[in-house]
C-alpha cells in the first residue's frame, strides 16, 4: 500500500469509525476517494489529518469526520438524486458520487468550480454535474432531490431547499451564526410537514447568497 493509502485507512479507523460512523457504504467511500488529490500539492501530506484545510478563496475542505457524518446523515441507498451546495474542492461530491445515483453540485466561486471539475474528472468522478451560480437557490430544474447537502453555514433554512426536497428525502444543513452552527437534518414527511433534528455542533464558512449571508 502507498503511504497515502495507509494514511487514508488510518483516517477512517481513527477519525470516522472510532467516532461512531457505522454506515458501511460511507466507510467504503471514504476508503476509496483519494482525499490528497483534492487539496493543494503542498498540503497533500496533511490531507488525512483531523482538521479542515484551506483550498483558496477563503474556503476550506471539511475535516474527514464531518464529511462522513454529513454523508451518513443523508441515509443514501444508492439510487437517489442528490444536490450538494458548495462544491469547494470537489471531495464531498466525490464521496456522494459513490453513495448516490446522480450528483448535482453548485458552486458560486468560478476558480473553485473549475478546479473541482478538473479534479473530479481526473479521478473518475465525471458523472458529478457542477453549476456555477448562487447556491442558495438550489438547482430547480433538476428537482426534486432525495438528498440535499449544504457545505456552508446558513442563518436559517432557505425555503428553496425545502421546495426542492422530495417527500421522504433528507436535507443536511449547518444553521447558526457566522462563527458556529448546529448541523441539522430535515426530513420531508409531506409537502407541508417536515421533521427537524439537531445532529451536532459544527463550524462552516458562511453560506453566501440571496437566501443566505451577504458577502463581507
Amino acid at each position: 500500500m502507498s503511504d497515502f493509502a495507509i494514511a487514508r485507512r488510518r483516517m477512517v479507523e481513527k477519525q470516522v469509525q472510532a467516532r461512531g460512523i457505522t454506515d458501511v457504504r460511507v466507510i467504503d467511500a471514504m476508503l476509496k476517494v483519494p482525499r490528497h488529490k483534492f487539496v493543494e500539492a503542498a498540503l497533500a501530506s496533511q490531507a488525512y489529518s483531523d482538521y479542515p484545510l484551506p483550498i483558496g478563496e477563503r474556503q476550506t475542505i471539511s475535516q474527514p469526520y464531518i464529511v462522513a457524518a454529513m454523508s451518513e446523515a443523508l441515509q443514501l441507498k444508492g439510487d437517489e438524486k442528490v444536490l450538494e451546495v458548495g462544491s469547494g474542492s470537489g471531495y464531498q461530491a466525490a464521496i456522494l458520487a459513490l453513495l448516490a445515483d446522480q450528483v448535482f453540485s453548485v458552486e458560486r466561486i468560478p476558480a473553485l468550480a473549475r478546479r473541482a471539475r478538473l479534479v473530479l474528472n481526473q479521478n473518475g468522478f465525471s458523472k458529478v454535474n457542477i453549476r456555477l451560480t448562487d447556491g442558495t437557490y438550489g438547482w430547480e430544474e433538476e428537482a426534486p432531490f432525495e438528498g440535499i447537502l449544504i457545505t456552508a453555514g446558513a442563518p436559517e433554512i432557505p425555503d428553496s431547499y425545502i421546495k426542492q426536497l422530495a417527500v421522504g428525502g433528507r436535507l443536511v444543513i449547518p444553521v447558526g451564526d457566522r462563527g458556529s452552527q448546529i448541523l441539522k437534518r430535515v426530513t420531508k414527511l409531506s409537502e407541508g410537514d417536515c421533521r427537524v433534528e439537531n445532529l451536532l455542533d459544527c463550524r462552516f464558512v458562511p453560506l453566501i447568497g440571496a437566501k443566505g449571508w451577504e458577502s463581507e
